[in-house]
């Protein structure tokens, strides 16, 4: 039986020993805010799609913990390859609200500039990212960059081919990439007892990955798993795994019902191990936070809200014709009489 790393318990006691020596009150307040404004980000982008606001939402409540932890625990400089549910971690980015929405609104088909942020756009393909970082990482190391590259994705993406092939290639290159699966214990519908015959990590172990497995839920566990990982990968010592055990608390997606697959005392459970809840009775415990630090924080939420309302209803629809203009690098003749016939078209109707 494998051991789970964790140093924070529900409870909010925080286990002592060498891995918390790194733990101080600034570290706790800031993971935790971040999981906070995560949250009243995802909630207020779930509220905005139940109101016909965005075509499609996938939360991520409850998997705060696993991805404010671990891009928490990276350089600003180093290369991150999501998947489409890594919210708290964009907003970690400096991903603005407005660009987190255009995609599901319909107004983009990505919405922000990824090497602005080294933060890739959303890839809705399950499983698509991890060889694009791969291939990356390994383009950074031929060029000696000093950075790494990390990728999220969920336990249903490591059934697909591109995962394994994945794997394998980091491995036999020696790429510099930590794969950092969430495993929210669900692919849409199918419970991981369903998915696979031997856990994650012995698969990655398998492939000549260095693995952990860490409490998904526990953000300090994850903070510090991901920072030695990511020392490791840096130091030259190849590609490395972690799995995060966390769960999904709402829907695949907005157009998912949970009830139809999963038991209200599954629900439950999960919920009594809520990655802000445990964090925050740490907070109060050892005297970290006050009243006025949670005020302050639920007021920042709250004025994020507010933004993000505005942002979302703000975001207008593109002219057809700007389908043309990212299709090429460089337009030819060809585009351009394209274009210019779909803009005639377009023009002979009436209003």
């Amino acid at each position: 039986m494998v051991e789970i790393f964790q140093l924070l318990g529900p409870d909010g006691d925080l286990r002592d020993g060498p891995s918390a020596s790194a733990i101080d009150a600034e570290l706790c307040r800031a993971l935790f805010r971040d999981m906070v404004l995560a949250r009243r980000f995802d909630d207020e982008a779930y509220y905005l799609q139940r109101q016909g606001e965005l075509g499609l939402w996938l939360q991520s409540r409850g998997q705060e913990a696993a991805q404010v932890g671990s891009i928490r625990a990276l350089r600003d400089t180093d290369w991150v390859f999501p998947s489409y549910r890594d919210h708290a971690a964009a907003l970690c980015r400096g991903i603005e609200p407005a660009e987190l929405l255009a995609q599901w609104r319909g107004v983009s088909q990505s919405g922000w500039d990824p090497a602005r942020y080294r933060f890739h756009i959303y890839t809705l393909v399950l499983a698509a990212q991890l060889p694009h970082a791969v291939g990356y990482a390994i383009g950074a190391q031929h060029d000696g960059a000093d950075e790494l590259v990390m990728t999220y994705f969920g336990e249903g993406s490591s059934s697909e081919g591109e995962a394994n092939e994945a794997f394998n290639w980091a491995a036999t290159m020696a790429a510099p990439v930590l794969f950092f699966c969430q495993n929210n214990q669900w692919a849409i519908s199918t419970p991981t007892q369903a998915q696979f015959g031997a856990p994650l990590h012995q698969r990655a172990a398998g492939f000549g990955l260095s693995t952990q497995v860490v409490d998904g839920n526990d953000v300090l566990a994850v903070h510090v798993a991901t920072s030695r990982a990511a020392e490791a990968v840096r130091c030259g010592e190849g590609p490395a795994f972690i799995e995060a055990l966390t769960y999904r608390i709402a829907g695949h997606s907005t157009s998912d019902d949970p009830t139809r697959y999963r038991s209200d005392a599954e629900l439950d459970h999960w919920q009594t191990l809520d990655p802000l809840d445990r964090l925050r009775r740490l907070l109060e415990a050892r005297g970290w936070a006050d009243d006025g630090f949670f005020t302050h924080l639920e007021a920042e939420a709250t004025a994020l809200a507010e933004r993000v309302r505005g942002a979302c209803r703000a975001l207008a629809a593109p002219e057809a014709a700007s389908m043309f203009d990212h299709v090429l690098a460089e337009p030819g003749p060809a585009l351009a009489a394209e274009r210019a016939a779909y803009v005639e078209y377009a023009g002979s109707f009436l209003d």
